[in-house]
């Protein structure tokens, strides 16, 4: 039973990461800022994880040293601040379900940075090393197809309307757009935002070795993200109005990410990553675009595109 925990931890991790990917594209369209957003998230994550580090781990957590308080900022920079707001400026120039599909180029990158460090070792000689680089081969460019070949719909959505509309503007039925629309722009802007969390799942390796209280560990990566989200603010977020919370799917939205991702899906994350390495842990990220995928074919009347069918392919 206790092996199959770290598989059960990261499948229910995927699925509370769709549920974000779904909610924040409503949300965005909404009129939700993201740097707004990213900033409530994790200030309400360090109100949860808080108290519970400081009560469980005050006998056993190691003492904060400049070097270690360093690399936590770096982990937050990579893992928050950067891949969160990147990302969530691409996905308001695509939908839910190619934001999804593109993750999949995580497993590839993390792999790749997990060899150059020495975390991971390719053996040439084998079947299996050989599998792992043809892998890591077709997922990138697979990645590329489906960033810059859109091709045409090979099959209809489920739904000739979409159950939930959330675009300002929309054509025929399964074809609704959004005014902003920018399919590789909003590719280039994901990629680049996988890339700052592949990093982050690796480095994540390398600090909790020095700082193997986890609860804390990931306080300090919500603490720091809350605080440099606030100074982007400053410059790109300065209107008092945004800031305001109603009762809608924006405060719901910044709820649900903070205590099940930012809160629990980070912790259980962490937890994967000391027992069983950032390989595995990205190992599992292709299978939120099945999740998304499936919501958004029922939900948003999606179609399927040739280029997102290669991509789910490789």
């Amino acid at each position: 039973m206790q092996a199959c925990a770290p598989y059960a931890a990261m499948l229910l991790v995927q699925f509370a990461y769709g549920g974000s990917n779904i909610l924040m594209k409503i949300a965005l369209e909404k009129g939700l800022n993201q740097i707004v957003f990213v900033v409530y998230r994790h200030v309400i994550a360090v109100i949860l994880l808080g108290p519970f580090a400081y009560v469980i781990e005050r006998k056993q957590r190691p003492l904060l040293s400049l070097s270690v308080i360093i690399k936590i900022f770096l982990l937050s920079s990579l893992g928050t601040t950067i891949h969160l707001n990147v990302y969530y400026a691409g996905l308001a120039y695509t939908s839910p379900t190619v934001a999804s599909a593109l993750s999949n180029v995580i497993p590839s990158l993390t792999f790749i940075m997990a060899v150059l460090l020495g975390m991971e070792k390719v053996k040439t000689e084998s079947p299996r090393g050989w599998a792992k680089m043809l892998g890591t081969a077709i997922c990138i460019s697979g990645s590329l197809v489906f960033t810059f070949w859109k091709g045409g719909y090979l099959f209809k959505s489920f739904e000739n309307r979409a159950l939930i509309n959330i675009y300002s503007t929309k054509g025929s039925a399964g074809e609704y757009r959004h005014a902003k629309e920018n399919w590789i722009k909003g590719s280039a802007l994901i990629l680049t935002s996988h890339f700052a969390w592949s990093a982050w799942l690796v480095l994540q390796a390398v600090v909790h070795k020095v700082y193997p209280a986890r609860l804390s560990l990931n306080t300090l990566i919500c603490f720091f993200a809350s605080i440099q989200s606030s100074f982007l603010a400053l410059f790109f977020a300065r209107t008092p109005a945004i800031w305001k919370l109603d009762w809608n799917v924006q405060l719901l939205t910044i709820i649900y990410s903070g205590a099940v991702i930012s809160a629990l899906g980070y912790y259980l994350q962490t937890w994967c990553i000391s027992h069983k390495g950032p390989v595995f842990v990205a190992m599992f990220s292709p299978l939120l675009v099945v999740i998304v995928g499936l919501f958004s074919a029922f939900a948003f009347a999606e179609r399927l595109h040739l280029g997102s069918l290669m991509r789910e392919k490789a």
